[in-house]
């Protein structure tokens, strides 16, 4: 199944003309550095920005969920939050499945708290809640651990391979070398709005065939 297509996609001069599929299956991480348009581009597949030129197709018409490196919170409690998702989904059983949601990322004991009090880890879990509980077909996360602590980010990644575990298609932009390597199978590294290189994650880490992206990997350029 290739659920998504972008055919000759440009977004004014942040993404160039490019033609990409994105297959179902393994775990695809976009790599690059800050400013190489991998926001935009996330916000491009997922509809959130159309292209200024180009097409952006999907086969499937499946669910998809996206999660922000900083999620917004509701005025409301983190069980609500995740309520409040599903009502918009018109799904039944809204409360049942968003208490599953919370008790899969570790957040249920924390249902019934304000969530903008939560820590930042804490929150991000419960967006990822929120994209759990509607069983998405395609999950794309930008920069979902960017601000987080070491353990913080342990407990997202965790999160994040038990949604690949339960066959949900993962885009993931990152600057983090050593998160790409952990959770993705293949790599797509961009640079100024272009990509340069295309591989599994281990070819790409140690066959770079570009002088961009073996710098990169050295940490040869800006990247934080």
């Amino acid at each position: 199944m290739l659920p998504l297509a972008l055919d000759a996609v440009r977004f004014r001069d942040i993404i160039q003309p490019m033609t990409l599929e994105i297959a179902a299956g393994p775990s695809t991480i976009i790599l690059g550095a800050n400013g190489a348009g991998k926001s935009v581009l996330m916000r491009l597949m997922h509809g959130l920005l159309a292209p200024s030129s180009g097409k952006v197709s999907w086969r499937s018409a499946g669910r998809q969920a996206m999660v922000f490196q900083r999620p917004v919170m509701l005025r409301r409690s983190a069980l609500a939050n995740v309520v409040y998702a599903l009502d918009l989904a018109r799904l039944a059983h809204a409360e049942r499945v968003a208490m599953e949601a919370l008790e899969e990322v570790g957040l249920a004991h924390l249902a019934h708290r304000p969530a903008r009090v939560l820590s930042g880890g804490e929150q991000q879990r419960l967006a990822l809640a929120r994209a759990w509980a509607l069983h998405p077909e395609v999950l794309f996360l930008d920069e979902p651990t960017a601000s987080l602590d070491p353990h913080a980010t342990r407990e997202i990644e965790r999160v994040i391979q038990a949604f690949d575990a339960a066959g949900t298609k993962i885009v993931m932009a990152t600057h983090n070398l050593g998160q790409a390597r952990r959770l993705g199978d293949e790599v797509i590294y961009l640079h100024e709005g272009r990509v340069l290189e295309r591989a599994p994650v281990e070819t790409f880490f140690s066959q770079p065939v570009t002088a961009e992206a073996a710098a990169f990997i050295k940490g040869e350029l800006p990247w934080v």
